[in-house]
């Protein structure tokens, strides 16, 4: 690395001690070197120290279940590509798109370049006609970057010469363009602006603007660039010149008028006639080649003049060759400066677009700070209010910090919008540290260092992991790895195993989280077991939501509005009905629900199963259901206050005996 950059010591890179990453480095330096020992690297001149104190690490669980970059497989909303990048990707620029790509995927973790992203962006917003111009301008910027590392790497064709000349000549009027604005940001921008002058002068003076792709073909360089280039242009010119003076000549000689003097790659020159004038041809010719209809031949004269002529060619092709190779090495020489200013238009396109992205879709700047309240009013998500969705998008507001809301369970039946709701925070937490404006009324956001998301259930059949342990892996990847500054979005967690197993497990998961003394991070908990709602009860910190729902005529309405309180309903049944179940298995769930809501229902083993009472069956009192235990219903109609103690502990006993019972006959069977 040290060779590759010229220097003694690579402290000068921030990379003290940072052995792996050296090694690492220097492995792929090397890797080039060997694989391409023609290419030059000159392009890599420096190296640059990821900190992951300064940007947010992702995982991949929650790039997949946020929908980053890519839809999840599942999607069945009928967008190919409904993701956050989809909707904030408008850039003019490839250099642009990559660098929002990198910007989403990473967002920040300090205050100070958080807010200067946002400084920019605001001034963006507010100047509607600059930011036109400006994107206007960066529409006939190409891939400076990717062009100089061809161009260092000696593989750059002349229209791609012409590409980085087109692109250097918008660069004065961009940055005419950033002088009106004053965020600190895009003044740092304009400060350390490079025109590429020398780099325009030196393409516009020597590449043709119509030179071909390939330098094989000649008409690269333009006259005047080289003496000698234009004598031996001038010297192919005069040669085939005489070429069209010698076949005129020839006609008149033999008075052949069809007699035609022609070139190929592998006859070189020579003169054609027609089978019908064959007997009109001088002796002096001499015979080359046959053909059905003609015959070839070629001439002393001929022959001295393609000499000239092809001699003239090839010498002028191999200078061509040469003075666009210099050319280009002397560009690659340009390479680091080109590149930077590669750097600085990707950073302007996404400036320009998250502004553009904001004015459209009537976003706010939001309040990012150190504290570690996340408050925010009217959010929406970002993708999902793009859809064209029945009745709109209906806006719901969120509260979290680290004291009295630290942890929300959010209950509601299926299909109501719990899950759009913990995702709808997280991508507004994620766009706030990215620098970009929200989706929302008003925005507060309490900076986190981390989002994890246990979201969905897959499988992993590849690694022999099934729903329940891929969700265990995931969740247990949430307590080990996040901190008290994390954000935390659990759905559903415990579903892929039995009801109280599963009960316990996020039971004993939202107690863990909830508890300072082990994470007591900001958490978002979506669950249908309605008896997580007691923990607020039980432990601070903690709140109930629970998506409204509008019963009528037995119809029930999903308002998708997320309301304090919780909820002992699933609507599952008539979720099964929307999903288009027949309706003799609605039926029949409806009536196995009643008896199970029962207080006094006891399920006996295998009731449910009994093929005389299915789907087809309808009686009010099946005895295949749930049936009160007569104990139970005798203790129930007991009048306790009319007895006297030693009758009450008399009855208890005789209960009590009676219950063990048949617990002794099953032992003696």
């Amino acid at each position: 690395l040290r060779e590759q950059f010229g220097v003694g010591s690579l402290d000068g890179f921030g990379c003290r001690g940072l052995t792996l990453g050296i090694e690492a480095a220097g492995a792929a330096v090397r890797y080039l070197r060997e694989t391409q020992p023609s290419a030059g690297l000159g392009h890599l001149h420096r190296l640059r120290v990821r900190h992951s104190d300064r940007e947010m690490h992702l995982d991949s669980a929650t790039i997949r279940n946020l929908e980053l970059t890519r839809p999840l497989a599942g999607d069945h909303t009928g967008q190919k590509d409904a993701t956050l990048l989809s909707v904030l990707d408008r850039t003019v620029t490839v250099m642009g798109s990559r660098l929002l790509r990198e910007w989403i995927l990473r967002p920040l973790v300090t205050l100070g370049p958080i807010r200067a992203r946002l400084e920019a962006v605001g001034e963006f917003v507010a100047h509607l006609q600059a930011r036109a111009g400006l994107r206007t301008a960066l529409r006939t910027v190409q891939d400076i970057v990717r062009l100089g590392s061809r161009i260092s790497l000696g593989a750059a064709n002349p229209r791609e010469l012409l590409a980085v000349k087109q692109s250097v000549a918008a660069l004065p009027e961009i940055r005419t363009l950033l002088t009106s604005f004053r965020s600190s940001l895009l003044q740092d921008l304009t400060r350390s602006w490079d025109d590429l002058a020398d780099v325009h002068a030196l393409i516009e003076r020597t590449i043709l603007p119509d030179a071909p792709i390939s330098t094989r073909e000649g008409g690269i360089i333009r006259d005047g660039f080289n003496i000698q280039l234009d004598e031996l242009r001038t010297a192919c010119r005069d040669g085939k010149g005489w070429i069209a003076r010698l076949e005129a000549q020839e006609r008149e000689r033999t008075g052949i008028e069809s007699l035609k003097v022609r070139f190929n790659q592998v006859f070189g020159y020579y003169i054609e006639v027609t089978k019908p004038n064959l007997s009109r041809v001088p002796p002096h010719y001499s015979r080359k080649q046959t053909l059905v209809n003609a015959e070839r031949f070629t001439t002393a004269e001929l022959k001295e003049l393609e000499e000239r002529v092809t001699g003239a060619e090839q010498k002028l092709h191999a200078l061509e060759q040469e003075l666009f190779e210099q050319v280009r090495a002397q560009l690659a020489r340009e390479t680091a400066r080109l590149q930077a200013m590669g750097t600085t238009i990707a950073l302007l396109d996404v400036l320009a677009v998250l502004a553009e992205t904001a004015a459209v879709n009537r976003y706010v700047r939001p309040e990012v700070d150190e504290g570690g309240t996340i408050r925010i009013r009217e959010g929406r998500h970002p993708v999902v209010e793009r859809l064209d969705l029945a009745g709109g998008f209906i806006p719901n507001d969120v509260l979290l910090d680290l004291e009295s809301n630290r942890l929300l369970f959010i209950t509601g039946p299926n299909m109501a919008g719990k899950s759009t709701y913990l995702r709808q925070v997280a991508l507004i937490v994620l766009l706030a540290q990215m620098g970009s404006f929200v989706p929302a009324r008003e925005a507060r956001i309490g900076l986190v260092d981390r989002v994890f998301t246990r979201v969905g259930a897959l499988d992993n059949l590849a690694g022999g992991q099934s729903t329940f342990m891929v969700e265990m892996t995931e969740t247990a990847q949430i307590l080990n790895c996040a901190t008290s500054r994390s954000l935390i979005l659990l759905d559903e967690i415990g579903r892929g195993t039995s009801t109280y197993d599963g009960l316990s497990i996020a039971w004993a998961v939202a107690e863990y989280i909830q508890d300072r003394r082990h994470l007591g991070a900001r958490t978002l908990f979506a669950t249908h077991y309605h008896e997580m709602t007691e923990l607020a009860e039980l432990r601070e910190g903690i709140k109930n939501y629970t998506v409204s729902v509008r019963e009528r005529n037995d119809e029930v309405l999903f308002l998708r509005k997320i309301v304090a309180g919780g909820t002992d309903r699933s609507y599952g049944i008539h979720v099964a009905r929307l999903a288009g179940l027949p309706g003799p298995v609605i039926s029949r769930a409806r009536e196995v629900l009643a008896q199970l809501e029962r207080p006094s229902a006891h399920v006996a083993e295998n009731s449910l199963l009994s093929p005389q009472h299915s789907v087809l069956s309808t009686p009010s009192d099946d005895p295949s259901l749930p049936q009160p235990h007569p104990i139970i219903e005798e203790v129930r109609q007991m009048d306790l206050f009319s007895m006297t103690p030693l009758e009450a502990l008399n009855r208890l006993a005789d209960l009590q005996r009676r219950l063990q019972s048949p617990i002794e006959e099953d032992s003696k069977t």
